[in-house]
């Protein structure tokens, strides 16, 4: 009991000294906000659009809701761990939060004004969290994650435009028509079943679950006289649209041969002589 009496005035002097700091914290973003303003010329708070607040060091920043009609702001090169303060901001369209320490996006899914938002090199490691926050914002077309802990998740980009089918630029990569075929693929196999089904003449039903085995009579043949066309399974199926499935898995291979690039040597290099001179590599991809 004495010891625990012992560690209460350090554990007080412990809370005291953050408190401390979080005041401090907080005074110099408070002044770095004002300093803008008067940059600016700003004298209302309702005239303040933009706010340049970046490579300020900042680890907190004041409440930003008293800027009502604030659309664009930089917070990037700082040391923030969240976005709290910017919560209640619903006018803004541009937000640069890009190398921060930044692991919680929470209360982000408000400002549905967002159509740029940047969050590269910092420390969001849920993917399913960070997306499910961004779902909500429809008008959002630009969007940076890359540099993230959780992008070290395999179908990271395919999960991303599924999940926000309204991006259009991510990673500064456009979103490309392929990706979009490529998610569908692998995060909604109804809707790929259906395309499949369409592709083969075949009748859909949107109930069907690729889980499921198919429905098929294992005792139902023809007989073994009975041809037609070049079919060799000759198994019956009590729904049409098993036996479509299985015929959109036995289509042909095809084989696209490229060049690989990496094994030519560039100009520069032919004549300065800095790569060895080895045969040029084809690479051969299977697609069924």
């Amino acid at each position: 009991m004495t010891g625990y009496l012992e560690q209460l005035p350090c554990a007080f002097q412990h809370t005291t000294s953050q408190a401390k700091a979080a005041d401090a914290a907080l005074e110099i973003s408070r002044r770095a906000v004002e300093d803008q303003l008067k940059i600016c010329g700003h004298k209302k708070d309702a005239d303040v659009f933009e706010l340049f607040l970046s490579q300020k060091e900042l680890t907190e920043v004041i409440d930003l809701s008293r800027f009502k009609k604030l659309k664009y702001l930089w917070l990037h090169h700082n040391k923030l761990h969240g976005i709290t303060f910017i919560t209640r901001n619903y006018c803004l369209a541009e937000l640069y939060l890009n190398n921060n320490a930044i692991f919680d996006i929470q209360g982000l899914h408000s400002l549905h004004s967002l159509h740029i938002l940047l969050l590269h090199h910092n420390e969001l490691t849920n993917i399913e969290a960070t997306v499910k926050e961004l779902k909500g914002m429809l008008n959002l077309k630009t969007l940076t994650l890359y540099q993230n802990p959780l992008c070290q998740y395999n179908l990271y980009r395919l999960y991303t435009i599924y999940h926000l089918p309204g991006v259009e630029l991510l990673d500064r990569n456009q979103v490309t028509e392929k990706e979009r075929r490529s998610m569908i693929t692998i995060f909604n196999h109804k809707k790929s079943h259906i395309v499949q089904s369409i592709a083969f003449r075949g009748k859909v039903d949107a109930s069907w679950n690729p889980r499921s085995p198919l429905k098929q009579k294992p005792a139902q043949r023809v007989p073994s006289d009975f041809a037609f066309a070049n079919n060799v399974d000759k198994t019956m199926f009590d729904d049409p649209e098993d036996a479509v499935f299985v015929r959109s898995l036995k289509r042909s291979a095809m084989a696209i041969t490229y060049l690989n690039w990496d094994t030519v040597p560039t100009r520069e290099e032919k004549y300065l002589e800095e790569k060895d001179t080895e045969p040029v590599q084809m690479l051969t991809v299977t697609l069924r």
